[in-house]
């Protein structure tokens, strides 16, 4: 089975959307805006949580708690897994990590 490729080029429509076609290219490059938007959107999020985690985990730890609650993770992870499948178990992991650090 043949495999549609387009050849790299360096200029034109096909470089940046991997299509000759004027009205697809267009299209292209309208949903790869938005997906930077979101993108955008996501590591200003990602960031915000981290800050916020660390926040509850300093706060935490003044007052004599533990370092860890892991039945709020197990929440976290939970909650990830149910909505977005094992993928989600995988984001879930890292935002926990972002926001306590490595175990």
């Amino acid at each position: 089975m043949k495999a549609n490729v387009v050849e790299q080029q360096t200029d034109g429509p096909a470089a940046q959307t991997g299509t000759n076609a004027p009205e697809a290219a267009e299209r292209i490059t309208d949903l790869r805006e938005r997906i930077d938007e979101i993108d955008n959107a996501l590591i200003a999020l990602w960031q915000e949580r981290a800050a916020l985690s660390q926040q509850v985990g300093k706060t935490r730890l003044a007052s004599g708690g533990t370092r860890l609650v892991l039945s709020r993770e197990r929440e976290i992870l939970e909650r990830f897994r149910a909505a977005l499948g094992a993928d989600g178990t995988q984001l879930a992991l890292l935002l926990l990590r972002a926001g306590r650090g490595p175990l």
